[in-house]
C-alpha cells in the first residue's frame, strides 16, 4: 500500500508556532486536532487544512465529508495558477485515496485533477515535486505501470532535493526501493528503505514510522526482519491502528505458515 507525503511545516527550530504544533499533531496521526488550529480564512491555510484532510483519509479511511468540505473550501480560496494547482492536487490526491480504499472509482478523476495541476504548477515550482510524487502512486498503484512511476518518483526526488524538503525525500525514497524490491534490487532497496526511515525517525513523523520500518523487513533477512515487523507492531497498536492499511502486512503468520 502506498502512503502519501505533504511538505514538513512545523519540522524545523523557528518554525512558526502554529506550524510546530500542527506538525507534531499530524505526526501522532491527529489530523483533526491539527486541522483544527487552521483556520481556513486564506488559500494558504484552507489548503495545508485540506491536505491534513485528505491525508487522513488515506491513514484511517475514515473523514471523507469532512476533507470534501475543506477540499472545496480550498478551491473557492484559490487564486492564481499556483493555488489553483495545488488545490487540483489535493482534489487528485483525494479521488486517487477513494479508488485506492475501495470508497468508489475515481481513477478518472484523480488522473484528471493531477493533470490539471501539472498545467498549472510551473515546472522547478516548489509544489512541483510533490505533484510529480503523486503522479507516481497513480502510475503504480491505479494504472499498474512500473516503469512511468519511477519515472516520477524520480522526478519528484530531485525536486524535493532541489527544495530541501526532507519528508518528501523520505516517501520518494521508500517508493523508488518499493520498485527496486519488485525487480529484486535487494541492496538498492534496504538503502532506499533504510534512509526513507532514517528521515522519519530524525523528523519525529511517527504516524511514517511503522510503515517504513515495515518496508525495510520486507527487505531483509532473519532475525532482523521479524525485530523490524516488531517495532512497527508497536508504534501501530501504539497509534490505535493506524495506519489501517498496514494491519495486513503486520498480521502474525498463522500457525504452521512459516514451514509452509
Amino acid at each position: 500500500m502506498a502512503d502519501t507525503a505533504m511538505s514538513g511545516y512545523g519540522t524545523t527550530a523557528g518554525d512558526d508556532p502554529v506550524q510546530t504544533a500542527v506538525w507534531r499533531l499530524r505526526s501522532r496521526a491527529c489530523w483533526a486536532d491539527a486541522a483544527a488550529l487552521l483556520e481556513p480564512v486564506t488559500a494558504p491555510a484552507a489548503l495545508q487544512r485540506a491536505s491534513l484532510l485528505v491525508e487522513r483519509c488515506l491513514y484511517t479511511e475514515a473523514g471523507w465529508e469532512e476533507a470534501e468540505d475543506a477540499l472545496r473550501t480550498a478551491e473557492a480560496l484559490a487564486h492564481g495558477d499556483d493555488e489553483r494547482g495545488a488545490a487540483a492536487c489535493e482534489r487528485g490526491h483525494l479521488a486517487y485515496t477513494a479508488t485506492l480504499h475501495g470508497v468508489r472509482d475515481r481513477a478518472d478523476e484523480a488522473r484528471a485533477a493531477l493533470g490539471r495541476a501539472a498545467a498549472l504548477i510551473a515546472p522547478g515550482a516548489p509544489r512541483r515535486a510533490l505533484l510529480d510524487f503523486r503522479r507516481g502512486l497513480v502510475a503504480e498503484n491505479l494504472t499498474r505501470s512500473p516503469q512511468a512511476a519511477r519515472a516520477a518518483y524520480r522526478r519528484a526526488h530531485a525536486g524535493a532535493t532541489a527544495h530541501s524538503d526532507p519528508l518528501l525525500l523520505s516517501f520518494t525514497w521508500r517508493h523508488l526501493a518499493g520498485l527496486a524490491l519488485r525487480d529484486g534490487e535487494l541492496a538498492e532497496a534496504r538503502h532506499g528503505f533504510t534512509e526513507s526511515l532514517r528521515i522519519r525517525e530524525e523528523l519525529g513523523y511517527l504516524v511514517g514510522t511503522a510503515p517504513a520500518l515495515a518496508s525495510l523487513a520486507d527487505a531483509e533477512v532473519e532475525p532482523e526482519a521479524s525485530r523490524l515487523r516488531e517495532e512497527a507492531r508497536r508504534l501501530f497498536r501504539l497509534l490505535g491502528g493506524v495506519p489501517t492499511w498496514l494491519s495486513h502486512q503486520l498480521a502474525p503468520p498463522a500457525a504452521g505458515a512459516a514451514s509452509a
